[in-house]
């Protein structure tokens, strides 16, 4: 492929390979998981302080602020996954061998569920006992890497057919159910259907992000990164395309309400009612139209990052560079410091393992969950400022791949 200029943020820098990321990265990449891990801290700072939601909206008794509130957030996860496998593939469009990076991805997914057993597990639930274990998003990014890690041997387009086949066909096995106290319900918990389980008497884990579909989410992302090549104007096309193609295709598929969620929507007394349960998609495992309504409009908006120089671009790319970092900070501070506001105002330690929801007193308005939200994002960016620069200037530093 011929040089060419690569425009970048608003520079532009002559002379160098129009393969994505050959020598630089990409910053629609990272702005964009900037986006969403902002995002996140509002559905975490409402886990603490807010009002609560179960794993499916009950659309007929939520109000539209507090479904909207928790929809934006639907889009974390699945942009997070998606763009891990995207960074996979500018890895070695960055110069790595595919021995080198699967033997990155495996020790990086094993890092990664290492962290999400221990650290993490202690940041949501401060129990240091062991008596309650969640597998969630960080967990499922660390086996989709070890999946990954075999996969990166065939080639990209396989990758890409065996990730899409995954997400449009997982659906076909909502109606396989095994007994859940049986070693074959283990299993299948850990792959499709999320759900606890007792390992020992006064031990239980519970299995939020079955692997099946964010394996094909992360295999998929890997795909995406083949059509990161060329000039940012050539990628906006098709990142604009791609992702009005995959939403139009959440809308068919659920219209048609036959096919890409367990629980199909229905008309409600009002039409807002209606937009609601239509938009009321599954995320325990996440559902064919789950992942169409998510990846379609975050391809979009990454496209509309794709070589331009934004308001606030530098602040996204801070964080979208620490994902890790970010996460594990973000996690400890809301949960310490939501755990210190409650007992100041009502004297009891309700932010433990034992309190596996709110009570009502606990709960906050979603002013104030929006409030707190940017207090805590405020405080973390020039903590990620660092690292990040940090990451950059010490590239030396094996470790800091892993963060």
């Amino acid at each position: 492929m011929t040089s060419r200029s690569l425009e970048l943020g608003g520079a532009s820098e002559a002379a160098i390979p129009a393969k994505p990321a050959a020598s630089v990265r990409l910053d629609a990449v990272d702005a964009l998981r900037g986006i969403v891990m902002i995002l996140m801290a509002i559905d975490h700072v409402r886990d603490f302080v807010g009002p609560q939601v179960g794993f499916r909206i009950d659309v007929e008794k939520t109000g539209a602020a507090l479904f909207f509130t928790r929809w934006i957030t639907h889009f974390c996860a699945p942009v997070f996954v998606l763009l891990a496998g995207t960074s996979a593939f500018l890895q070695a469009a960055r110069g790595k061998s595919r021995s080198e990076l699967s033997r990155f991805l495996l020790t990086r997914g094993a890092w990664l569920v290492l962290l999400e057993i221990t650290v993490i597990r202690v940041g949501w639930t401060f129990d240091l006992g062991y008596h309650l274990t969640p597998l969630q998003v960080i967990w499922a990014i660390g086996w989709s890497m070890i999946a990954l890690a075999g996969l990166v041997f065939l080639p990209v387009r396989a990758v890409a057919a065996i990730g899409i086949g995954m997400i449009v066909g997982h659906n076909l096995l909502d109606g396989v159910s095994p007994e859940r106290s049986s070693a074959l319900g283990v299993l299948w918990s850990i792959l499709h259907e999320p759900g606890p389980f007792q390992p020992a008497p006064g031990r239980y884990v519970f299995i939020a992000y079955p692997l099946v579909p964010w394996i094909g989410v992360m295999a998929a992302g890997y795909g995406l990164g083949a059509l990161l090549e060329g000039s940012p104007a050539e990628r906006r096309g098709r990142l604009f395309k791609l992702g009005a193609a995959i939403t139009l295709a959440f809308v068919i598929v659920r219209l048609v309400n036959v096919y890409g969620d367990p629980a199909p929507w229905s008309s409600q007394e009002s039409a807002l009612g209606t937009v609601l349960s239509f938009l009321n998609c599954r995320k325990y495992p996440p559902s064919l139209s789950y992942l169409l309504m998510t990846l379609g409009p975050a391809l979009l908006v990454l496209g509309a990052l794709e070589g331009r120089a934004l308001p606030g671009k530098d602040v996204l790319l801070a964080f979208g560079r620490a994902p890790l970092f970010y996460y594990i900070l973000h996690l400890f501070l809301i949960h310490a410091s939501a755990a210190v506001m409650h007992y100041a105002l009502h004297g009891d330690a309700v932010f433990s393992w034992e309190h596996l929801g709110l009570p009502a007193e606990a709960q906050h308005g979603l002013p104030f969950v929006y409030g707190y939200t940017f207090a805590v994002v405020a405080a973390l960016y020039p903590l990620c400022r660092w690292f990040a620069d940090l990451k950059r200037r010490r590239r030396d530093l094996t470790i800091l791949g892993y963060l």
